[in-house]
């Protein structure tokens, strides 16, 4: 259960980095509703990292967190908001979402 709610926290990561995303491109009264997607986004990420640290070890708890983030965000980034899709950039994606399993297959 600990790590479904990290990897759902994980998600909601990914939602408030594209809300933020979402707010810099709308017009100013659109915008406030992507800031406030943007905060109940991180108020759920949080409370569900808070969760799943109190029964996984905080290093590798945060470390697949900020992963998912990261390539959700990164993903988020190319396929909506027109951020290059190259080919290492690509690969170092790859090489973050193994280096996430990986540290899922040591962990206890």
């Amino acid at each position: 259960m600990p790590w479904l709610l990290l990897i759902i926290a994980g998600l909601f990561e990914v939602a408030f980095a594209a809300c933020l995303g979402k707010a810099k491109e709308a017009a100013a009264g659109e915008a406030g509703w992507w800031y406030g997607g943007f905060v109940v986004c991180l108020a759920i990420s949080m409370l569900l990292l808070l969760r799943a640290t109190q029964q996984l070890p905080i290093g590798t708890a945060y470390a697949v967190w900020t992963g998912i983030g990261a390539v959700g965000t990164a993903l988020i980034g190319i396929l909506f908001f027109r951020e290059p899709a190259t080919l290492a950039r690509l690969f170092f994606l790859t090489t973050l979402i193994a280096s996430i399993v990986g540290l899922k297959v040591v962990s206890h």
